[in-house]
C-alpha cells in the first residue's frame, strides 16, 4: 500500500548561505497517511508546528487546510519524493493518488 509520510517541525535549525533546514528532532512523525483512489486527511498538525517534511512512495496530489480535500488537480508529487512546507498549525494535509 502507497503512503504519505509526514513529519513535523517548530523550528529551522542552522542555516548556510544555500540552505535553511529543520531543527531535529521532529515535533511529531504522523502515522503514515494511506494513498489510495479517495481524498485521505493527516492528523491535525500538532499547535507548536511550523514546517512538515512530506514523503510519498507514489504518485500522488496533495492539498493543505483546516479540513482539505485532495484532487488529482491540487499539487502533484512524484513517487519517492520529500519535499517541505510551511503550514499553519493544526490544519492537515490530504492526498488522493495520481498519474
Amino acid at each position: 500500500m502507497a503512503k504519505l509520510y509526514v513529519t513535523e517541525f517548530r523550528n529551522v535549525g542552522a542555516a548556510t548561505e544555500m540552505f535553511l533546514l529543520p531543527l531535529a528532532p521532529p515535533v511529531v512523525d504522523q502515522t503514515p497517511v494511506a494513498i489510495g483512489v479517495g481524498s485521505v486527511q493527516s492528523a491535525a498538525f500538532n499547535a507548536g508546528t511550523r514546517f512538515v517534511r512530506l514523503h510519498a512512495d507514489a504518485i500522488c496530489s496533495i492539498a493543505f487546510g483546516a479540513d482539505p480535500t485532495a484532487t488529482a488537480n491540487n499539487a502533484r508529487l512524484a513517487a519517492n519524493q520529500t519535499e517541505y512546507f510551511a503550514v499553519s498549525p493544526d490544519h492537515k494535509v490530504a492526498v488522493i493518488t495520481n498519474t
